[in-house]
């Protein structure tokens, strides 16, 4: 059994296929964990989720996503809150007759997910961590989160998340601003502000700025963690977090990370 950790795949169907073949991906022994971001910008992102949807059906467990800010864009146009950017390639997918199915597998799958290695404990999500956050911490606002994403408050979630109206629910409220930390941060401040506008490589960004991960006495230090998001960061590895966006929907690569081991995998874009 193998266990892969793969960067934004964002709608690239064909390079994903490539790479579960170098990868030798079996269904049924092996799991496969994204980093968010399976849909959007991307030629193809329906046949993607309904690649991920019919095998995690078929194999129960074997192919999960934490969600990324371009999957929440889309479950937010699903349900009819926001409109298209002009970068959205999600006709095909919202026209689709198993939309609904498909945005309903895909807002049940978790912001934060935490995975059992031989180096120790692997937190995955989107794009990284507040500063502020233990491990822990982390952990139960990603899981009071989901619990709104996954019931009938989900609109007002995804609303308060793209910016569409303020939510009234202190709870809601809570929720977007963690939501919004974990599928967009990059860099911050030095007291660990989020300042998610800088997209660039941390070697171009403004002098008061600092990635996330190397704010000083960052409360989840220590806790190995993996994340997307960031295609100028690139694949690069810290002494306890390890980037995987590869920028594959900008014509580079797609990356895959075998978690026992850490073997890196890569195909080219095209």
């Amino acid at each position: 059994m193998a266990t892969w950790a793969i960067g934004d795949v964002q709608g690239c169907f064909e390079p994903l296929k490539r790479l579960l073949v170098a990868i030798r991906f079996d269904a049924v022994r092996d799991r496969a964990i994204f980093c968010g971001d399976l849909v959007n910008r991307g030629p193809d992102s329906l046949g993607v989720l309904r690649w991920a949807v019919s095998t995690d059906r078929a194999q129960p467990g074997s192919v999960s996503t934490v969600l990324g800010n371009h999957d929440l864009h889309f479950l937010a146009r699903a349900a009819g809150l926001v409109g298209a950017k002009r970068t959205d390639t999600l006709d095909e997918l919202l026209a689709a007759k198993d939309c609904d199915a498909l945005a309903s597998w895909l807002r049940r799958q978790p912001l934060l997910r935490k995975v059992r290695t031989p180096q120790g404990p692997t937190v995955v999500v989107h794009a990284g961590l507040d500063v502020h956050w233990t491990v822990h911490g982390a952990e139960m606002r990603a899981r009071a989160a989901e619990k709104l994403l996954g019931n009938g408050q989900h609109r007002d979630l995804l609303a308060a998340v793209s910016g569409t109206r303020e939510p009234l629910d202190p709870a809601v409220r809570h929720a977007a601003d963690f939501v919004a930390t974990v599928t967009r941060v990059r860099c911050c401040t030095a007291d660990g502000t989020p300042q998610p506008e800088h997209n660039g490589s941390p070697e171009t960004a403004p002098p008061h700025l600092l990635p996330w991960y190397a704010v000083p006495d960052r409360k989840s230090a220590g806790a190995r963690i993996l994340f997307g998001h960031w295609a100028a960061l690139g694949v690069r590895k810290g002494p306890d977090w390890q980037s995987l966006d590869s920028g594959c929907v900008w014509g580079n690569a797609l990356t895959a990370l075998r978690l026992e081991d850490d073997r890196l995998v890569q195909v080219a874009a095209k």
